[in-house]
């Protein structure tokens, strides 16, 4: 395709500033505009079509020399505005390729700093950019995202109830929203990105971050005197311990006192506002691709997205074989098996096959026969993923990948990092880097929300940093993973792709849910778990339950394994943050529609006219007119597709809906 881009520069001059001055910029459409005000420091505001997003908002980034970049009375030297239209080739996505459409204003400062500010149609974002020799050392970087209103918002705390910020770095980065003012929310506690604020009449603002390299992530804290928010950044580790999850993460017992060490030449990460009007554009949103640095493996031939037969979650618990079920050779051949007969990509080898407590992924245990596994699976066209808990990946990285990759493996699940400071961050991208270089894939899990890598390194195939089915195997009767399926699409997933691990064939309605560690169960129907492969963007998708129960669900298990897992287009059909979400995604000649839906039941009139002419059919799977009280019930169906291109669906609560659409 031939790209066009169109730069145009405007120099408004070197003066001296006398007085507090303010420089505009507008989005392409002219319904965002920012206000950047200059005087005894920097401040932004945001205005969407006479909304107001964004109250004025200081900005500064303070250094370990004492010098605060846009503090200080900051001198403008010069400022310099262009605009750029293209699009983005995007291989392993929700869609092919990405409109990359924005006015930038670039405010440069005396002291060889800058900050640019960009305006797409749908958000604004900004960033600092250096121009210092050497290397420096940055104290903190400083935001006050302020408000007029205080608007509630959507926003999840981090899963440490300890009682510093300090003690709060080290999580998971799983959690559910709280819906609450901003004011009210719990102060004590950090907050996650990506981060939603109402701003009512159906328009809100999501606050994330983008092409975050060698620099720690940001959190966000509330104040409850005025509706304001502020940054935080965990600082960069002194003293670690090797500890925590089977002695495989490194716990940090003490602290620098500046967030991060970096060069001196260097753009910072993007600060993220999307802004909707409604919640379908949130839902579909390709903001953090669009920031994130241009990829960096020329040859991705070889990057082969799909899905994979899962072992953790089912923990092994197979039936109607004539050997010990485990983690042993007969029971990852019995996943073998399936995988082949039913197309799945990959089987992956969960925790478990490397000694325990040694931290040490060269040494496997005598149950397991790896380099017999991966022929095996090599003769069935599977391929296989290996598990590895974080310091055992990263203390060897060089050794390990490369002795996998020459035995056929083709990648690796890397776990528990549980921190997202500068020296994980840093990790991130040199993994990414180890494994590109051996045609490996890396799915990140136990680790913060994505922020663009999946660009800059494609074979970076998924993130965690989500909410996911993981949490029914010990979560109480009262946990409501029905509301947070409904709700993190337009929050988390702005940020990038979930490893969410779905596919549960056991399926309770509300009350019949429990927690159950070896046979876990899904809350809500069947058609919810097939709907979640068409609604979740996971280029790298577990199927979570054992072959066992696929077996013996023939008709929903075919569904499943044939369903892609990218994508070349993506239309959000009819969305409600926290009550429901139908969305349509085309692959080849084909379209999947997938549909969710809270607690309630619900009724939703879908508009296809996307199809455009010609004859089509319909292969759907409904809830059962008894999934309100057995929730695996369902009915499967082959339709035309109505000539008006007005698909009517009814859900039970908790319930879904899900169709594939071909000629």
């Amino acid at each position: 395709m031939k790209v066009q881009v169109l730069l145009t520069f405007l120099l408004l001059g070197s003066m001296p500033l006398l007085a507090q001055k303010s420089y505009q910029l507008q989005s392409p459409d002219r319904k965002l505009q920012t206000v950047v005000t200059v005087g005894d420091n920097v401040e932004f505001s945001l205005n969407h079509d006479g909304t107001e997003v964004l109250a004025p908002s200081a900005i500064s980034m303070t250094l370990q020399t004492g010098e605060v970049l846009g503090g200080n009375s900051p001198k403008v030297s010069k400022v310099t505005k262009g605009s750029v239209d293209k699009s983005i080739p995007s291989p392993f996505y929700k869609k092919s390729e990405v409109s990359d459409i924005y006015n930038e204003m670039t405010i440069a400062f005396r002291g060889d700093y800058s900050i640019v500010f960009r305006l797409y149609n749908d958000g604004m974002a900004y960033r600092f950019v250096t121009k210092k020799k050497g290397d420096m050392i940055v104290k903190d970087e400083e935001a006050s995202y302020n408000f007029s209103t205080d608007h509630k918002t959507f926003a999840a705390y981090v899963n440490s109830t300890k009682p510093t910020f300090e003690e709060q770095f080290s999580n998971s980065f799983e959690q559910p929203y709280y819906n609450e003012p901003i004011t009210k929310l719990n102060d004590k506690r950090l907050m996650i990105l990506p981060f939603l604020v109402d701003l009512g009449n159906g328009k809100k603002v999501c606050i994330t971050e983008a092409d975050l390299e060698s620099y720690p992530g940001m959190f966000l804290n509330n104040t409850t005197d005025k509706p304001s928010l502020k940054s935080v950044h965990a600082p960069y580790p002194k003293v670690k311990q090797q500890g925590g999850h089977n002695q495989l993460q490194m716990l940090v017992k003490e602290r620098e006192n500046y967030i991060a060490k970096t060069k001196g030449n260097r753009s910072f990460p993007w600060r993220v506002f999307v802004v909707s009007d409604n919640d379908k554009q949130l839902a579909d949103c390709d903001m953090v691709y669009r920031l994130a640095a241009p990829s960096r493996v020329k040859d991705i031939s070889w990057i082969k997205p799909g899905k994979v037969a899962w072992d953790w979650w089912n923990d092994w618990n197979i039936s109607g074989v004539d050997f010990r079920a485990g983690i042993n050779n007969e029971t990852y051949k019995y996943y073998i098996d399936f995988a082949a007969d039913h197309g799945i990509e990959y089987v992956i080898l969960d925790e478990g096959w490397a000694v325990n407590l040694k931290a040490d992924l060269l040494q496997v245990i005598p149950e397991i026969n790896l380099e017999e596994i991966v022929s095996y699976a090599k003769s069935k066209n599977v391929d296989i993923i290996l598990w590895a808990g974080y310091y055992a990946f990263d203390r060897d990285m060089e050794n390990v990948v490369k002795r996998y990759a020459d035995m056929g493996v083709k990648g690796f699940k890397v776990d528990f990092m549980d921190r997202d400071d500068q020296e994980i961050i840093d990790f991130l991208y040199r993994a990414a880097e180890t494994c590109a270089r051996y045609n490996m894939l890396v799915d990140f899990h136990g680790i913060c929300k994505p922020t663009g890598l999946q660009r800059t390194y494609p074979n970076v195939i998924n993130y965690e940093g989500v909410n996911g089915l993981e949490q029914l195997k010990w979560s109480p009767e009262s946990y409501d993973m029905v509301t947070y399926d409904v709700t993190f699409p337009f929050i988390r997933m702005v940020a990038g792709p979930v490893d969410y691990t779905q596919g549960a064939m056991r399926n309770a309605i509300r009350q019949n849910y429990r927690p159950v560690y070896s046979e876990p169960m899904s809350q809500g129907t069947r058609c919810r778990q097939l709907a979640t492969y068409v609604i979740f963007e996971s280029p790298l998708n577990m199927l979570c339950d054992n072959p066992t129960n696929y077996m013996r669900e023939k008709e929903c298990t075919e569904f499943i394994a044939a369903i892609p897992t990218v994508w070349e287009e993506t239309q959000v059909l009819d969305a409600k943050v926290s009550e429901y979400i139908a969305m349509a995604r085309k692959h080849g000649d084909n379209w999947y529609v997938g549909a969710l839906t809270n607690w309630e039941p619900r009724e939703l009139e879908l508009d296809l006219s996307f199809l455009g002419d010609g004859d089509y059919k319909l292969e759907l799977f409904k809830d059962g007119i008894n999934a309100d009280r057995a929730a695996s019930d369902y009915k499967k169906e082959i339709i035309p597709v109505p000539a008006d291109r007005k698909l009517k669906i009814k859900m039970a609560p908790g319930g879904g809906y899900a169709a594939k659409i071909c000629k």
